[in-house]
């Protein structure tokens, strides 16, 4: 089925058009997220909602970008105002605990994607971590590109910039990526 017979058929109400987009995009938008957000459980519950989203606006879409290029778009943004929620919780909260003050400071350690082996857990440990401390765009397109595996020009379309602006993202991503992992590695953090 192509993309407008589907947005057509989601536009009518059409159930199992519904159940066939979420199988074929649940886990893409699931580990996109994920990786943004690193909470299996946060990152279910935005999946959720990106879904139910899809199915509210359809009848918004422009069809300007493909199916799949809104659907990205709508899953980083909900992961984005996650995140931006869950900061400012963390800023008023008056109470901690000290385990929640010491994780806090430590970051996110336990954190293990889906794809990741059991041996390299520790390794992708650090990774994701290091990925965790890249300043907003950067996480974004990383996440895309190494995570997911989406091409330069995919990314482009779904962060609404130049290929060249992706690229120069990409690269920014490696270069911090690079500081951070060398100095955790030296034992410099």
């Amino acid at each position: 089925m192509t993309d407008s017979e589907t947005i057509e058929n989601l536009r009518t109400g059409d159930e199992q058009s519904y159940k066939m987009l979420v199988e074929d995009f649940g886990n893409k938008v699931f580990n996109t997220v994920l990786g943004l957000i690193q909470n299996h459980q946060d990152a279910e519950d935005i999946t959720q909602e990106v879904f139910i989203e899809v199915f509210k606006s359809v009848n918004k879409f422009r069809c300007d970008s493909s199916l799949s290029t809104w659907i990205y778009r709508i899953a980083i943004n909900k992961s984005l105002e996650t995140i931006r929620k869950n900061k400012r919780k963390k800023r008023f909260a008056f109470l901690h605990s000290f385990s929640d003050l010491k994780k806090e400071a430590e970051g996110v350690t336990d954190f293990v994607h889906p794809g990741v082996l059991l041996e390299n857990k520790e390794r992708s440990a650090v990774l994701f971590k290091a990925i965790s401390k890249l300043p907003e765009n950067q996480k974004i397109t990383y996440n895309l590109s190494k995570v997911d595996g989406l091409s330069n020009k995919e990314i482009a379309e779904i962060m609404k910039m130049s290929i060249q602006s992706v690229e120069s993202l990409l690269h920014r991503a490696k270069v911090n990526l690079k500081k951070y992992l060398t100095n955790y590695y030296t034992g410099k953090l």
